[in-house]
């Protein structure tokens, strides 16, 4: 497959941010599962379990004020890097909602924006979902009018590997001195015949490989969490609470687990690892460490101003660590397809994101 780069200095009207979206209160649960599961053959019961776990929370998802965290930080810093672009946020499943961002946008004068997605990856829910999404909401605000180009993906970027890094450092701080530590870096599993139309469990592997080097971690391993669907379709393995459960308290007193699938600790991360895999260590006695995100640390937010910099420069020098090289600007026709199944519904098994 071509690498296509976009070398040509672009000039923008505005950052989009665009993300999940959650609901904010006991009462938009369920509206808020309904919108996702819309066509969906879900069973009444799996619904209802996965609204338990957000009203574990009080029916509050974190994704949105820490979507708000970034934002303001983000502003700040390209503010003071004499980059002031106005920046709108748009989500794919809760308000504010993409369509009705691009009406605010079209009414504002943009015409060419550029969109940060809230995703490190490359695969359909993480990224060329979010293309379509884009596309569909431009008609659906009034048609076109609006220019969107994509920041590429960032899984190999300094910025998002040394923000996990200082994350993972605080993480394996907090045990005592001379305690053995098992550390898994975790992601969202997705099916394998998804897996199979893009570069997402390579990329995965490669952020784990690079944030282990940077902490001077001697092992580690890849584990994947949140899975759903049938249970005869085979999704990305092992999962994190089945390797939790395989570990010798007596040669390995500890865990430290790295979420560097997810960019923020939203509900797949507070409730999967922090409720889920925390428990899965109790019962084997373990010790239990979970590193934060990449959340709204300098390195990534000026990670994000950097990625902006290469879309406004001709032939820029885009960054990376690592041998995989940058990912491509310009996403190919037959870029992270779904697999030829009935994507999997975000709602149940979270977003890679």
């Amino acid at each position: 497959m071509a690498i296509l780069f976009d070398n040509e200095a672009r000039t923008y009207d505005a950052l989009l941010v665009v993300s999940y979206g959650g609901p904010e209160a006991p009462e938009e649960v369920m509206p808020f599962l309904d919108r996702v599961l819309a066509g969906r053959p879900v069973p009444e019961a799996r619904k209802l379990e996965v609204a338990e776990h957000y009203l574990h929370f009080g029916g509050v998802s974190p994704i949105q004020q820490q979507t708000r965290d970034l934002i303001a930080a983000l502003d700040a810093d390209l503010r003071g890097a004499g980059l002031g672009l106005p920046i709108y946020w748009g989500n794919r499943n809760w308000h504010p909602l993409l369509p009705d961002t691009f009406h605010r946008m079209r009414k504002d004068g943009v015409r060419r924006a550029l969109a940060f997605v809230t995703s490190a990856y490359s695969c359909w829910s993480g990224c060329r979902q979010y293309r379509e999404d884009l596309a569909r909401a431009v008609d659906e605000s009034g048609g076109p009018g609006i220019s969107v180009d994509k920041i590429r993906v960032f899984y190999n970027h300094p910025g998002f590997i040394e923000a996990n890094a200082a994350r993972l450092r605080d993480a394996l701080g907090q045990l005592p001195d001379g305690v053995r530590a098992a550390v898994l870096f975790s992601a969202h599993s997705i099916p394998l015949s998804m897996a199979a139309e893009c570069r997402y469990e390579a990329q995965i592997a490669e952020t784990a490989r690079l944030v282990a080097a940077a902490c001077g971690v001697p092992a580690h391993r890849v584990v994947y969490q949140s899975r759903s669907g049938p249970p005869h379709q085979p999704w990305l393995e092992p999962d994190v609470c089945d390797v939790i459960r395989t570990l010798d308290p007596a040669d390995t007193p500890a865990v430290v687990v790295a979420p560097i699938g997810f960019l923020s600790d939203h509900m797949e991360v507070v409730y999967d690892l922090d409720t889920e895999a925390r428990d899965a260590a109790r019962e084997r006695g373990l010790t239990f460490v979970r590193a934060g995100s990449a959340g709204t640390h300098p390195a990534f937010v000026a990670m994000i101003r950097d990625l902006i910099r290469e879309r406004l420069t001709a032939h820029p020098d885009r960054t990376f660590l690592g041998a995989c090289g940058p990912s491509h600007d310009i996403c190919p026709a037959r870029c992270c397809l779904s697999g030829g199944l009935t994507p999997p519904s975000p709602a149940l098994c979270g977003n890679p994101a």
